[in-house]
């Protein structure tokens, strides 16, 4: 069993910069692949960053590439959003998730979930 903690969500005006922080606890989070979804009102949940188990390799969605960078420390048992330049259409809830096949984009590939913290950029 994983259980995953997220944090760090908020108000952040567009233009402006804010991290997430996903802390885990249970078994060895070194074993996991790591990555964070969002879920806006009335849409699906979809992929947003993957990291591998390393740290070496990671995974983006196309609208926050070169935006927003995805870390971990294994050590420390937590991963990381750093958000800037953010935009309206970023806001939505965002959830961490960990599992077993690295950089895997669907929901599918993923089971264990936090409880999702939310981001908001006002228009």
């Amino acid at each position: 069993q994983v259980q995953l903690v997220e944090s760090g969500g908020g108000l952040v005006q567009a233009g402006g910069s804010l991290s997430l922080s996903c802390a885990a606890s249970g078994r060895t989070f070194r074993d996991y692949a790591m990555a964070w979804f969002r879920q806006a009102p009335g849409k699906e949940r979809k992929f947003v960053a993957s990291i591998s188990w390393s740290g070496g390799t990671t995974s983006y969605t196309d609208s926050v590439k070169g935006r927003f960078t995805i870390s971990r420390d294994n050590a420390q048992n937590t991963v990381s959003l750093q958000m800037s330049s953010l935009k309206p259409e970023d806001s939505a809830v965002y959830y961490c998730a960990a599992g077993h096949t690295a950089l895997a984009q669907q929901e599918n590939g993923y089971i264990y979930w936090g409880q999702g913290t939310q981001v908001t950029v006002p228009s």
